[in-house]
């Protein structure tokens, strides 16, 4: 088992290591798919670099990653925020992914796939049912997220299995973002399970209308309406920061 954050950053600090902007990434990552970084979250670099306890230059690395992943905008001249897509956006951005993952999985299926990988696949959507049933929604996405990226590493054409891993987080942190307050989770009761009985029939049309039911279930969980809250960058990383 890995390490925690903490464990890291205090083995980090114990050896005269600098923490590295990986950390940050992962952190406000995380924050952002758990709901706590809301969308037009202010990330002013001073701030994060006094939360983490790091210089503004591995601060600023940690935010060039973070925007070429699409988890906040970075403007010249301007503080850095969580991003906050457009409906319109937000509709294209799902569109896409039901193009790109519907043929994916229809090409996985019409190649026939591999019954280890197919068994991996299936430990994945149960261990997912699970951490439902006990309330463990990080754990819950974190399986349904490996579920879409094993999809995408396995696609016979790679320049799409490429863009269907790019496609995949971007609508996880819209999801993220845009979730209903309401609402505790978006899990959808037996869709990674008739995605995996598709494929193991080799019914390329069946698991092509799996994803794009699953994904359109998905879009329509989201409330796309302005959101305008702050969140305190201090009290949110208060358990992974430099204490």
């Amino acid at each position: 088992m890995s390490q925690s954050w903490r464990e890291e950053v205090e083995t980090a600090m114990r050896g005269g290591e600098r923490i590295g902007d990986r950390h940050i990434v992962e952190q406000v990552r995380q924050a952002v798919l758990s709901q706590r970084l809301p969308p037009g979250t202010r990330l002013p670099e001073v701030a994060l670099g006094e939360v983490f306890g790091v210089s503004r230059s591995i601060v600023r690395r940690a935010l060039t990653r973070l925007a070429a992943d699409h988890v906040i905008d970075q403007r010249p001249n301007q503080v850095a925020r969580v991003r906050a897509p457009s409906i319109e956006e937000t509709r294209e951005t799902f569109a896409a992914r039901r193009l790109v993952e519907g043929e994916v999985a229809a090409l996985v299926a019409d190649r026939g796939i591999d019954a280890r990988i197919l068994s991996v696949l299936e430990a994945e959507a149960q261990a997912e049912v699970e951490a439902h049933g006990r309330g463990d929604e990080p754990g819950r996405i974190a399986h349904s997220l490996t579920i879409h990226h094993r999809l995408a590493a396995h696609a016979p054409n790679r320049v799409l299995g490429a863009m269907l891993t790019d496609l995949v987080l971007r609508t996880s942190i819209v999801i993220a973002l845009y979730k209903r307050p309401s609402l505790g989770s978006c899990y959808l009761e037996g869709d990674h399970f008739r995605l995996l009985e598709a494929l193991g029939r080799g019914d390329a049309n069946g698991a092509r209308d799996a994803i794009e039911t699953h994904l359109t279930s998905l879009e329509a969980l989201l409330d796309l309406g302005p959101r305008e809250e702050q969140a305190d960058l201090h009290d949110i990383f208060a358990g992974v920061a430099i204490p």
